[in-house]
């Protein structure tokens, strides 16, 4: 009640009780004198006796804007709904700029299991609404009723609004995984019942594959998808991946002509450019390796893998100087980038920065374990649900 009934309060946007002016009638001067009282009361946080007062102004005083909105606030926190619910649309009606009265309004019918209303009155305001957690309990509500009704859609779309408002807020988070979760979900579903034998199909099954760490069984699936058609869209690079990430030295040693595939389709193909430069950098071919890696970052300036591998090159060719500001540009840009506070303390020791070496070196440690601790989350969430987790080799 408290944040809601002050914001409400002040924010209604209509004229508050009016100072007595002489001619006056006495009607008008009750309606003054109980609308006085009223707010007084509210003051006083005496809401039950505030409500009394601004019935009485209603009943002298049908169209009084204050009064609508009031009571219908302070109603709705009594948990009479079917109450307030007039009163809050009787001020809507006056004042349709009033989006905290439209949330309320919403949030009533709502209540009241009219839905298809409370939908429209709460997508109208949730993403105008200024103060941060009446919007989130607004929003939190749209994703509610649109995620009963199955319209998977129109709920990301509310999750979109409050990810821009609230990026790290775990409500919304959560929200957001349950929701594209689902989403995924019944395109695969969909996916399956349209086109069992696409290229797609495959494509979609070896992502899973992917998600529970069974590189052998998505190897598989990537390869028969590229059998059904060899267009696929970033197909070689996906299959590319996978071979590297592979546990078998025979199926990793693939990788590096797939990612040559990938190039080819696509020249622009800023990930499989870099890999084949990280791929010229195991292989000690320096000069190969900045080749590529300025090659990718032509096509994205901002590419992480990139400017990392760039950074490498200068630390094996003893240039930590120059390793330095690409480094640092990953971590201002992601400081969750593990292998970049990696690479920054080993720089900052050729550069004899010990501090500097320490914190970074603590920093890689700190996001490693978060890393460790998300991928044992994900584990035991599959294991949940009945998916078993491959063995050692990758099966």
């Amino acid at each position: 009640m408290r944040v809601w009934a002050l914001l409400l309060m002040a924010g209604l946007g209509v004229p508050g009780p009016l100072v007595a002016q002489s001619g006056a009638t006495s009607a008008a001067g009750q309606v003054q004198l109980h609308q006085q009282r009223a707010h007084q009361l509210l003051s006083e946080k005496k809401p039950e006796l505030a409500a009394k007062e601004f019935a009485a102004v209603l009943a002298a005083d049908p169209n009084n804007l204050d009064a609508e909105g009031n009571l219908g606030v302070l109603l709705y926190f009594q948990k009479d709904y079917a109450g307030a619910e007039p009163h809050l649309r009787a001020a809507i009606e006056q004042q349709p700029s009033l989006t905290k009265i439209r949330a309320l309004l919403g949030m009533c019918e709502r209540r009241l299991g009219k839905t298809d209303a409370a939908r429209t009155d709460l997508e109208a305001v949730v993403g105008d609404l200024e103060d941060a957690s009446i919007r989130m309990e607004v929003g939190l509500q749209l994703i509610e009723i649109d995620s009963a009704s199955q319209d998977l859609a129109r709920a990301a779309t509310v999750v979109e609004t409050l990810r821009q408002k609230a990026p790290t807020d775990p409500r919304v988070l959560y929200a957001a995984y349950r929701i594209y979760t689902d989403l995924a979900g019944e395109a695969l579903l969909g996916l399956s019942v349209a086109a069992p034998e696409a290229g797609q199909m495959y494509q979609a099954m070896a992502h899973e594959l992917v998600r529970q760490r069974d590189m052998n069984g998505a190897i598989t699936d990537f390869r028969k998808a590229l059998a059904a058609d060899p267009h696929l869209p970033g197909i070689h690079y996906e299959l590319a991946e996978a071979l590297h990430a592979s546990p078998d030295l025979k199926l990793r040693g693939e990788a590096e002509e797939q990612y040559r595939l990938a190039v080819a389709a696509n020249p622009a193909d800023e990930k499989a450019v870099t890999r084949l430069g990280d791929t010229a950098l195991d292989k000690g071919d320096l000069d190969g390796a900045a080749e590529r890696y300025q090659q990718a970052l032509k096509l994205a300036p901002h590419d992480a893998d990139a400017l990392i591998g760039m950074a490498r090159v200068s630390t094996e060719k003893n240039d930590p100087e120059a390793a330095l500001p690409l480094l640092e540009r990953v971590v201002a840009a992601d400081a969750s980038n593990v292998q970049a506070h990696y690479r920054l303390s080993v720089v900052y020791r050729k550069l004899k920065r010990p501090e500097d070496a320490k914190r970074e070196l603590a920093e890689y440690q700190k996001y490693k374990d978060l890393k460790e601790k998300l991928r044992k989350i994900y584990k035991d969430l599959r294991l949940e649900e009945g998916v078993a987790e491959p063995d050692k080799e990758g099966r």
